[in-house]
């Protein structure tokens, strides 16, 4: 049977090996290249597109419940 301490020492090396990998590398500037092509983008955080919408939701609502009384007050000229 393996014994834990080479299993232990087998992990460690290969996290270490994976860490210092050319992949790593790579993996960081296409990070970097993206965020600097997407900075240059007018583009919005999801959270920041939430709020919008919830705001939206509610200015409807609200131009749907003005309208219904515009419709009121009109019938009640009548």
């Amino acid at each position: 049977m393996l014994d834990s301490k080479i299993l232990d020492e087998f992990a460690s090396r290969l996290s270490a090996a994976a860490a210092n990998s050319p992949l790593r590398d790579f993996e960081k500037n296409a990070r970097a290249l993206l965020e600097q092509g997407f900075s240059r983008l007018n583009l919005v955080t999801r959270e920041e597109f939430d709020v919008q919408a919830q705001l939206l939701q509610r200015a409807q609502q609200k131009l749907a419940d003005l309208e219904a009384r515009v419709t009121a007050l009109e019938s009640q000229q009548k």
